[in-house]
């Protein structure tokens, strides 16, 4: 294919104590009242609370839904879709990581859509676009305030549904490190994984072009040079803020290019076990990427270059064993945990986990696919 599609945010603010300035950006939206959206813990910690004080000493008319959960539920989507038109909000304000920007996004489809948050699930299934969303970011890996993807969980069939959907992607992205710097280092660590999945994977996949290629490196080099500085010490403002431009480069990368099985196989583990997302990643990837790598050895070069191998004179497998060594290293380092047992997951699911991978929308973009029996087996590994 020779025509790509690049889908970015409209406004997208960044670097150290940038949310003191989005005030007037919002205001030129020349909307009458957000509907802020959040969960418990960010209102609690005070985090929302930084917002909240600029939109007030702005003038800035919002009401807040904070019920959002770790894994947004149908549930949450709908409560904010109620919510939002109890108090005739014409536009989102998102502060979090990645669930409330998801929620976010979901109740945007559907108050200008109407329907159920299901009847999305898929690629580009809403007509309209969704209420002008501005979606601030709290944590440095999901990356979901620059994309066009959001995942919901149905709690009725036990899974997480991904939308790719171009209608949903945010009007202003804000990407704030000060905002960070309380974060636990096991999140920390857990979204920084995630953010690593999406670089590795935008750059092995069928979809990737020049473009997404040239974000995809610089994130890894970023990631890998400032990870787990961010995890030893949370308050490493100049660390964070790499993280924050590792993020914004690998999500504009793979919400361009697409991702793999890794994502494909972490929301089952998601859907079923409520597991954080970024962790499912981060145990996957290693595994998946070796077998990946049996297919496509020649896209793991670039990546070992830019993990810091000197790469001449190394063949393709050498530089991709490199890449999969350096991936565990980097994940024990920063704490995830080695075995899928150890977080609650049953032998007994296996089967059902990988029917579902199978059907789930990040599949086709890994460079092969893989039969049930296969990724049955690349769970076992982690299990």
């Amino acid at each position: 294919m020779s025509t790509h599609v690049y889908y970015v945010p409209s406004i997208n603010i960044m670097g150290k104590g940038c949310l003191k300035e989005i005030a007037p950006y919002i205001q030129e939206l020349n909307l009458k009242k957000a509907l802020v959206v959040t969960d418990k813990f960010l209102t609690k910690s005070g985090i929302a609370g930084k917002l909240l004080a600029v939109l007030d000493e702005a003038g800035i008319n919002y009401v807040v839904y904070d019920e959002v959960k770790p894994n947004p539920t149908c549930k949450n989507v709908h409560d904010g879709v109620d919510f939002l038109n109890d108090h005739e909000c014409d536009y989102l304000i998102s502060i979090g990581g990645g669930s409330p920007q998801d929620t976010a996004k979901a109740i945007g489809i559907v108050a200008t859509n109407g329907g159920y948050i299901a009847d999305y699930e898929g690629v580009h299934k809403s007509k309209n676009k969704s209420l002008p969303i501005v979606a601030v970011n709290t944590t440095a890996g999901t990356s979901s305030e620059v994309t066009i993807n959001y995942v919901i969980t149905d709690e009725e069939r036990k899974i997480k549904m991904v939308m790719v959907d171009k209608n949903s992607i945010a009007t202003i992205s804000v990407n704030d490190p000060e905002l960070m710097v309380d974060k636990p280092a096991a999140l920390t660590a857990a979204t920084g994984m995630d953010a690593l999945t999406h670089a590795i994977e935008a750059l092995v996949t069928p979809g990737a072009y020049p473009v997404t290629d040239a974000t995809a490196l610089a994130a890894v080099e970023l990631i890998f040079g400032n990870l787990a500085r961010t995890v030893t010490n949370g308050h490493d403002i100049e660390a964070r803020e790499q993280m924050v431009y590792a993020i914004f480069l690998g999500g504009l990368a793979f919400n361009n290019a697409g991702l793999g099985y890794v994502h494909a196989m972490a929301h089952q583990l998601g859907g079923v076990y409520d597991l954080p997302h970024g962790v499912c990643n981060a145990m996957l990837l290693p595994y998946v990427e070796e077998e990946n790598a049996k297919y496509v050895p020649e896209k793991f070069r670039a990546i070992a270059k830019a993990i810091g191998l000197q790469v001449e004179g190394k063949s393709d497998k050498e530089c991709a064993d490199f890449v999969i060594e350096s991936i565990k290293a980097l994940s024990k380092e920063v704490g995830i945990p080695a075995k899928l047992s150890e977080l609650g997951v049953d032998e007994v699911d296996l089967d059902l986990l990988a029917e579902n991978a199978m059907k789930d929308a990040c599949a086709p973009g890994n460079p092969f696919i893989p039969t049930k029996e296969e990724v049955i087996a690349l769970f076992r590994k982690i299990l």
